[in-house]
């Protein structure tokens, strides 16, 4: 699943990672809430905290740990500023343009990105045989894992809406099938910030 809606931070000295927004906390109860009644065997973080902070109130009201991944962290972990994609479409700002044009603004290529996300995901799926886990993570992530499956060349082609849910279906035997995406029921009604295209 994605994180839900951080605050706004610009030009800090060393990696932004944000904490969730008043809206984004909202987020994640609701989310809490409407996973709470679905047997989950594990939960699963990058370390960013604004994906932590997503999995703590399902966490406590599932009575599970989180345990932290680092290859599940975003493409630009190390950036110095964090601005949620809506205030730069909005603005116009260039870097929306930028974004849209496929740009990369990070300290690690693409190709090592792909390589860490998929690493990673697969382990966490070998280790939990017959199990149902979690893991909150990133819109980067979410796109390169998805891609991966459905065999598609560009990695970044869709956008995930705050706290959804995207279920993949893993066997033993190697296959992998999507079972839905962008998943965001939770936040309808609720009058909170869902992504992009919704509101």
């Amino acid at each position: 699943m994605r994180h839900a809606l951080p605050v706004r931070r610009e030009n800090t000295d060393g990696p932004a990672d944000p904490e969730l927004s008043a809206d984004g906390i909202l987020q994640a109860g609701h989310f809490a809430e409407y996973l709470s009644l679905e047997h989950i065997d594990a939960i699963y973080s990058s370390p960013m905290r604004r994906a932590v902070q997503t999995a703590e109130p399902l966490a406590a009201r599932k009575g599970l740990g989180i345990t932290v991944v680092p290859g599940v962290a975003e493409w630009d972990q190390n950036s110095t500023e964090y601005i949620p994609v809506e205030e730069l479409k909005a603005a116009n700002d260039p870097r929306w343009r930028e974004m849209i044009d496929g740009g990369w603004t990070s300290d690690e290529m693409p190709e090592e990105f792909h390589e860490r996300v998929i690493t990673s995901v697969e382990a966490i799926i070998k280790d939990n045989p017959g199990g149902k886990v979690v893991v909150t993570c990133h819109g980067g992530v979410i796109n390169e894992y998805l891609a991966h499956v459905l065999g598609l060349a560009g990695n970044q082609f869709f956008y995930p809406n705050y706290t959804s849910i995207h279920r993949v279906a893993a066997s033993s035997k190697g296959h992998r099938s999507i079972l839905s995406v962008n998943e965001s029921g939770h936040l309808r009604g609720t009058g909170l910030p869902v992504g992009l295209f919704h509101g």
